[in-house]
């Protein structure tokens, strides 16, 4: 029998996984063929940024989502989410030819895992928000999410063109 704990986080894991499917969905429809790195990075941090359930849940994941749930729940998930990784390095690959299938799933680690941590910083709960409002010394901590992840986005492809192509 599965406890209530379980099945809530099963629930959420469901949510993350589905929002893998739908960035997926989206990074497929906005990539149609070849474009220029910023605006893969563009593409890929709109759709993330159009997401903020997703974006809420990436940061929990693996942190918690994936813990103390059934082996089952946990493989569904992670065939479902390797199912959208490979649905976006398609993607991917084809706006960015240069790019290799190893080097375009380290850009969507990288996205995802910048995405997780940067949502909750532009996104702060009250208290944060505030003491960023009016404390100077921490003030910067604040940003907009699109722009930063962009443009950190656009230094993770602009890092993998000037790589090896040869993998691991």
């Amino acid at each position: 029998m599965v406890d209530r704990v379980t099945a809530h986080k099963g629930g959420f894991l469901l949510l993350t996984a589905d929002g893998w499917q739908d960035w997926a969905t989206a990074i497929e429809a906005d990539l149609q063929g070849p474009a220029e790195p910023q605006d893969v990075a563009a593409a890929l941090a709109a759709a993330l940024a159009q997401r903020p359930l997703f974006c809420d849940l990436l940061a929990h994941a693996q942190l918690n989502l994936e813990r103390g749930v059934t082996q089952e729940q946990v493989r569904d998930f992670k065939i479902t989410t390797l199912d959208a990784i490979d649905r976006i390095t398609g993607a991917l690959t084809r706006a960015l030819p240069w790019l290799t299938r190893g080097q375009a799933v380290d850009v969507i680690a990288g996205a995802t895992a910048m995405a997780a941590q940067q949502w909750q910083t532009s996104n702060p709960p009250d208290t944060l928000a505030r003491l960023y409002a009016e404390d100077s010394l921490v003030a910067h901590v604040a940003s907009a999410f699109t722009p930063r992840l962009t443009r950190l986005v656009t230094l993770l492809l602009t890092g993998a063109a000037t790589a090896s192509n040869g993998e691991p």
